[in-house]
């Protein structure tokens, strides 16, 4: 786990395959080299992992071995300590259910596992500053699949 020096952000990876959470581990070092990284592999240790950190940003899977990523999204939605972290869905098969099911969440983006990339942690982080600074727009949520 690479430990924050001036960046005191937690990104919080919930992903249940190592190989994909190495992938977006290396992503987030590359590009937010400062960033603390924790790691759930399932969706009862994020929940522990919520309460333990102050989470800047969440990446999420949604095919979990507990559950569905797009209902632990809605569930964070309706926690009002939690409600404000920006959210990245990842998943390998996003579907128009998971897709709606996000959106009602709030999730900022929705991105097939392939496509992923810094491009997307940047535009949750910015996304957070504008909500920050009381910009408001409509929700942001965008299926990427390219």
């Amino acid at each position: 786990m690479k430990k924050a020096t001036q960046d005191n952000r937690v990104c919080l990876i919930v992903e249940d395959n190592f190989f994909d959470q190495e992938k977006i581990r290396r992503i987030l070092e590359r590009s937010f080299g400062n960033i603390k990284i924790v790691v759930a592999s399932n969706l009862a240790d994020a929940r522990d992992l919520v309460k333990q950190h102050k989470i800047a940003l969440i990446l999420l899977d949604n095919n979990l071995p507990d559950g569905k990523g797009a209902n632990y999204a809605l569930e964070l939605h309706d926690n009002p300590r939690l409600a404000h972290v920006p959210i990245v869905m990842i998943s390998d098969w996003p579907s128009p259910f998971m897709f709606d099911k996000a959106q009602s969440a709030g999730v900022i983006h929705i991105v097939n596992k392939s496509d992923f990339g810094a491009r997307h942690i940047h535009s949750a982080f910015a996304h957070m500053a504008d909500r920050q600074a009381g910009v408001t727009g409509p929700q942001p949520a965008q299926m990427y699949s390219a």
